[in-house]
């Protein structure tokens, strides 16, 4: 590419907000398929230990702009009531219903709906069914998948001690326990 046209590029990319580096270094990237359940990479993440929580869309397959996962709930478990500190988090249920809440706000979903949990309010959630299966994605997709990953590595449930220290190293603070079915 002649320096002219190169300098053309570059000035018309920056105009629209768009990094030539970015715009060069761009990897290609291919379709894939994660099937019914399967973890994008292979490595099941479950909730607790007890709950598929499985990696579906990588923070690697996005430039770190969106990860994707499908939880599907066998216990009534839910996570503290937590803020995430850079993340918006988007979720569908797919089956079942789920009691959240997302700021003071409690809400009852059912199949079908979809809630919106910006980042810096703080939310939680509970399944309310015997059985349910939510999809739920985190953007940008930040460390999640790291945290999940090292929640399974441990052997056995962490102390709360050592989960708030480990939920903040990953952008998470834990603000009080979980919702109960009360």
């Amino acid at each position: 590419m002649k320096r002219r046209k190169f300098l053309n590029l570059t000035v018309a990319t920056s105009a629209l907000g768009v990094s030539s580096a970015h715009t060069f270094a761009k990897k290609e990237k291919k379709p894939f398929v994660v099937k019914n359940g399967e973890a994008r990479f292979g490595i099941h993440t479950p909730y607790r230990g007890i709950n598929p929580n499985d990696l579906k869309v990588s923070g690697k397959d996005t430039n770190g702009q969106l990860a994707i996962y499908e939880y599907i709930g066998k216990q009534k478990v839910g996570p503290d009531l937590h803020v995430h500190l850079e993340q918006d988090e988007i979720f569908t249920v797919l089956e079942g219903e789920y009691k959240f809440q997302i700021g003071d706000e409690k809400i009852l979903a059912k199949a079908g709906d979809t809630l919106f949990g910006p980042k810096g309010i703080p939310h939680t959630w509970i399944q309310t069914t015997e059985t349910g299966k939510l999809m739920y994605m985190v953007q940008p997709a930040g460390k999640f998948e790291e945290f999940f990953i090292k929640l399974t590595e441990l052997k056995g449930p962490p102390s709360q001690e050592y989960l708030d220290k480990l939920s903040l190293e990953h952008g998470i603070k834990n603000l009080g326990p979980a919702l109960t079915l009360d």
